[in-house]
C-alpha cells in the first residue's frame, strides 16, 4: 500500500454511506457525486496533515454537503467561497456530526439509494450499472468490463439512466413495503455485484477491496432484517459470508493469488462458515431454491471439505446443473466445467467450454480456465495462446502475475522436455 493508500481505502469504504446521505440532501445524482468528489479532494489535502477523522463517513458527508451548498450559493448569489481552512477546521464540527449522524440514520441511506437505483422506470441493465457507479464508485471503464461492453456504450447507458431518473422525478425516499418487494430481486443482485467488485476488483492496484465486501455483507444483513422469511436473501447472505470466509487465504504475503486448491484452510474464518452453513440449511427448508441459495450451497461444499482432495465434486456438479436450469449463463457453465474436469478430466471440460468462446471472448477467466485445461492435455502452444489472451484481459496486477506464472511453468516444462526429445 502506498503512503496514501489508507486514504483511498477509507474513501472507498465510506463512499456508499456518503453518497446515500448526499443524495438524500440534494436529490440530484450528479450534484451528490460532485459533492463527494470535492470532499474526497479535501480529504486528500487534510487527512495526511491532521490524521484520519474519527468517523470518515461523517467527515465526508459534512464537508461534501458544505462544499456543495457553497457552490450553490456562489452560483445563485455570486457570493465568494469561504477559505479552505475554515471548512477544514473540523475538530468541533466532526464531534457534532458524529453525535447527530447516528449509524441507524445515515447508513440506512445506502439501502434507500439501492432501491432508488432499482426504480422500475429503468431497464435492469441501467439499474445495475447506475448502482455500481453511484454506490460503489466504479469507473465507467470498470463497469464496462464487468458487462463486457465498450466504455462508450456504458457511458451512454449510465447517462440515460441518470436522465431518466431526473425526468421521472423519482422520490429519494424510502420505498413503500410493496415497492421494496417489487424491487427486491434487483437490489439483491446489486449487493452481490458490489461484493464481487470487492472480492475480485475489476481494476486498480488492489485485487481485493475488503471494504466493499464488508459493506455488501452489511447491506445483505440489513436486507434480510427487512425480509426475514425470504429464502433467497438468506441464500445471498450465506453466499457472501461463505465466500468472504476465505479472504485471508486468497493472497500470499507478496499479494499473489492463491488458488482454492492451494489455500491454507486454517486461515479460513470458521465463524463466518458456521453462520453461512446454518443460513443455507434454513433457506433450503423453505423448499424454493433459487440462484443465490444454489451458489451458497456450492460454497458450502467447499467450506465443508477438510482438504481440496476430499471435495464432493459430484454434488457440486449437480448443484451447478440446477443453477444452469435456474439461471442459464455461460459463466455458470464455465464454472461447472471446473467441477467436470475433476470428475471426468480436462477433455470433457474443454469440450464443454469451447462453444462459449464467442460469448466469453472478452472474459479473463474463460481464457485462464481454457489455458489450464489445455496445459493438462499437453497442448502447450494452444495453452500459451490462451494465457497470453488472459494476460491481455487481466484486471489487476495480481491476475496478470497469476497467469504469468502459468506461462513461466510452460516455458520451464518446454525447456525440460526439449533436451530429452533432442537426445
Amino acid at each position: 500500500m502506498t503512503d496514501l493508500g489508507w486514504i483511498d481505502a477509507a474513501l472507498t469504504s465510506a463512499r456508499p454511506q456518503v453518497m446515500g446521505a448526499l443524495l438524500r440532501y440534494f436529490r440530484d445524482l450528479d450534484q451528490a457525486e460532485e459533492a463527494f468528489q470535492e470532499a474526497s479532494l479535501r480529504a486528500l489535502k487534510n487527512w495526511p496533515v491532521n490524521g484520519p477523522p474519527r468517523d470518515p463517513a461523517a467527515w465526508l458527508i459534512f464537508v461534501g454537503r458544505n462544499a456543495a451548498l457553497d457552490a450553490l450559493r456562489k452560483t445563485s448569489r455570486n457570493a465568494p467561497l469561504p477559505p479552505d481552512e475554515q471548512l477544514s477546521d473540523l475538530d468541533d464540527a466532526e464531534a457534532d456530526m458524529a453525535e447527530r449522524l447516528d449509524n441507524a440514520h445515515y447508513r440506512d441511506d445506502v439501502l434507500r439509494l439501492l432501491f432508488v437505483c432499482c426504480h422500475p422506470d429503468l431497464p435492469a441493465t441501467q439499474q445495475i450499472a447506475l448502482a455500481l457507479r453511484i454506490v460503489s464508485g466504479l469507473t465507467v471503464a470498470e463497469i464496462a468490463r464487468a458487462f463486457l461492453v465498450s466504455d462508450a456504450a456504458m457511458e451512454q447507458r449510465i447517462t440515460r439512466a441518470k436522465r431518466r431518473i431526473g425526468a421521472s422525478g423519482v422520490p429519494y425516499a424510502t420505498p413503500s413495503p410493496a415497492e421494496r418487494t417489487e424491487r427486491l430481486a434487483v437490489v439483491a443482485s446489486m449487493i452481490y455485484l458490489l461484493f464481487n467488485e470487492g472480492y475480485s476488483a475489476s481494476g486498480g492496484d488492489q485485487h481485493i477491496r475488503a471494504g466493499l465486501c464488508t459493506e455488501a455483507i452489511r447491506l445483505s444483513r440489513l436486507l434480510l432484517s427487512l425480509f426475514p422469511a425470504e429464502p433467497e436473501i438468506m441464500g445471498l447472505t450465506a453466499l457472501l459470508l461463505l465466500q468472504d470466509s476465505r479472504a485471508a487465504a486468497r493472497l500470499d504475503p507478496e499479494g499473489e493469488i492463491v488458488l482454492l486448491e492451494d489455500q491454507d484452510r486454517g486461515l479460513w474464518n470458521r465463524k463466518q462458515i458456521a453462520e453461512g452453513l446454518v443460513m443455507v440449511e434454513k433457506a433450503f427448508r423453505h423448499g424454493r431454491p433459487g440462484p443465490f441459495q444454489l451458489q451458497a450451497a456450492i460454497s458450502a461444499m467447499h467450506a465443508q471439505a477438510e482438504d481440496f482432495e476430499q471435495t464432493d465434486w459430484q454434488e457440486i456438479d449437480r448443484l451447478y446443473g440446477l443453477l444452469e436450469e435456474a439461471q442459464p449463463s455461460p459463466v455458470v457453465t464455465l464454472n461447472r466445467a471446473v467441477a467436470v474436469s475433476r470428475l471426468k478430466g480436462p477433455t470433457d471440460a474443454l469440450t464443454m467450454i469451447e462453444p462459449l468462446a464467442g460469448r466469453l471472448q472478452a472474459y479473463f477467466h474463460f481464457h485462464g480456465v481454457r489455458g489450464a485445461f489445455l496445459t493438462q492435455l499437453g497442448r502447450a502452444e494452444e495453452a500459451r495462446t490462451a494465457f497470453d489472451r488472459a494476460i491481455a484481459l487481466a484486471h489487476t496486477p495480481a491476475e496478470a502475475a497469476h497467469i504469468r506464472r502459468h506461462l513461466d511453468q510452460l516455458q520451464r516444462d518446454g525447456e525440460t522436455i526439449a533436451p530429452a526429445n533432442g537426445g
